[in-house]
């Protein structure tokens, strides 16, 4: 019957899976054919496509990728067993394809040689030979398409238990092999121990105290610092690289005087700074929550930059992260006296391996795809007319300044509200240029001013509260913030491509 060769199509390439995962902990990370192939789409997804992806899962994406690549594997499996026969092997030419695809995946990744084929190929073998005798043994107990059984009826029923059995057996090692491969993959890189062990010096420069004035007493709105574990993250890691602190280095060079190569030990003689400071991913479509505060300690690149002694005419850093995505980040976003820096510690802890950690790049004033390069070992100083970032080579603005912004938190879209007195609330920010207003519009009438909370500093967010005396009836509110610039948050709507969204964060509310 046609579900037991679907079967059977399934278990086989479970057993490719398998293996190629066990395979994979001795070749190294990203050569298992999911990640390999995972990656490969995460670098050559469309833009559109890829902002639909995030706008809609949000930090869940790589999840939404891998749920996606392993129905898709099951589709490719089902169809394989059902088109194998022993004098037809079409769904081993259909597995042969797909393996094809995953060792061209994994040799086409940075610093990939022929060995991260190895997993994909040696996983193919096995899975097609465990097809093939699968295949041999289901042609004389299965009868399906008018198919004449081998043996008679009873014993064709006897082989059948016999061959399910056999089936079931085969599935559950494959099964076991996946499991085991990835957790000895995840075990071997595992760098938690070596961050559990780091103990961050003291910052010369420690971040102002948060008084409490910078938190407006309304329920629902976010912390003003937000926790490691609830600040979001974007990137293009599928798999999250593991980088101990012994094999660290940050190399310096380019357009300089000085090649400098730091280790991280080199680090503990230099002088950290503590800076609280609110990062946005390019990404966060209007209203969204791509967007966090935390206490950042690390070092001031430009002092790092002016030991390197930087050349004229240059006017970009290409900084490259451990697995080579790269972000070309304006020179004069690094020396202007800004506290742009090689962060080693986020909320008084070691950084999050998720989140960079041994180091990264945090700057304030600019969206994320510039200059918060997780993992960070290179630093280029050279010029925009030569080299470009990874995002920038795909079609965004080569500068991307954060721009002024709000968000209502506050109450939530399509809320039922009672009439009377309703607290709009949400956070407002303008990086580097500070929040210097915050205004509410009911329906389409006049722009009311919203009460700020504290401004801690220009770097960070700042929360908004207006007092509305909501009337019985369906409403939609609107919110629009002011820098310290001068500049009014635009009404114009622009999708997050190519240098951030743009447009007032609106809700609809029934009141009554």
């Amino acid at each position: 019957m046609t579900g037991l060769r679907v079967a059977l199509g399934i278990v086989s390439a479970g057993t490719i899976l398998g293996v190629a995962e066990l395979v994979s902990v001795p070749v190294g990370p990203n050569s298992a054919p999911l990640d390999a192939v995972g990656s490969a789409v995460v670098d050559n997804t469309p833009q559109g496509l890829r902002e639909w992806v995030i706008g809609t899962f949000g930090t869940n994406d790589k999840l939404v990728l891998y749920v996606v690549m392993i129905l898709v594997a099951v589709g490719v499996a089902a169809a394989g067993g059902s088109w194998e026969r022993r004098g037809r092997p079409y769904g081993s030419a259909l597995f042969v394809v797909f393996g094809v695809v995953g060792v061209v995946a994994a040799c086409t990744r940075a610093h990939a040689g022929w060995t991260a084929a190895l997993p994909t190929v040696i996983g193919c073998g096995c899975g097609l030979l465990v097809l093939r005798w699968l295949v041999r043994h289901a042609d004389a107990v299965v009868v399906s398409d008018g198919e004449k059984p081998a043996v008679p009826v009873e014993s064709a029923r006897r082989g059948r238990r016999r061959f399910l059995g056999e089936l079931a057996g085969v599935g559950a090692l494959a099964l076991a092999g996946g499991v085991a491969g990835r957790l000895l993959a995840l075990r071997a890189g595992d760098v938690s121990g070596d961050r559990a062990a780091v103990r961050l010096p003291a910052p010369a420069e420690p971040a102002a105290p948060v008084p409490a004035a910078v938190e407006a007493p309304v329920p629902g709105l976010p912390s003003f610092v937000t926790s490691n574990s609830g600040f979001y993250r974007v990137d293009t890691a599928l798999s999250v690289p593991q980088l101990s602190t012994g094999d660290w280095m940050l190399r310096i060079h380019g357009m300089v005087d000085r090649e400098i190569t730091l280790s991280y030990a080199d680090l503990a003689a230099r002088r950290p700074i503590e800076r609280v400071m609110t990062m946005t991913c390019v990404s966060n479509p209007v209203g969204g929550n791509l967007i966090g505060t935390a206490r950042w300690l690390g070092y001031r690149v430009a002092d790092l930059l002016a030991e390197a002694g930087v050349r004229p005419g240059a006017d970009m850093v290409l900084s490259t992260s451990v697995d080579d995505f790269t972000a070309g980040t304006p020179l004069a976003a690094l020396t202007d006296g800004r506290d742009a820096m090689l962060a080693i510690g986020m909320n008084g802890e070691p950084l999050p391996v998720p989140h960079g950690f041994p180091a990264r790049l945090v700057v304030p004033g600019l969206y994320g795809y510039l200059s918060a390069t997780k993992w960070v070992v290179d630093l280029e100083v050279t010029r925009f007319d030569r080299a470009r970032g990874y995002w920038a080579r795909r079609g965004w603005a080569v500068s991307g300044p954060i721009k002024t912004e709000a968000r209502i938190d506050v109450p939530k879209s399509a809320a039922a509200l009672a009439p009377g007195p309703v607290a709009v609330a949400g956070i407002a920010w303008a990086q580097h240029r500070g929040v210097t207003a915050v205004e509410v519009q009911i329906d389409d009438g006049d722009w009311k001013p919203a009460e700020l909370s504290a401004e801690y500093s220009i770097d960070t967010w700042r929360q908004w509260v207006y007092r509305w005396d909501a009337t019985p009836g369906k409403h939609t509110v609107r919110a629009r913030a002011t820098d310290g610039t001068g500049v009014v948050q635009t009404a114009e709507n622009r999708g997050t491509v190519p240098d951030g969204a743009s447009g007032y964060p609106a809700i609809s509310v029934r009141v009554g």
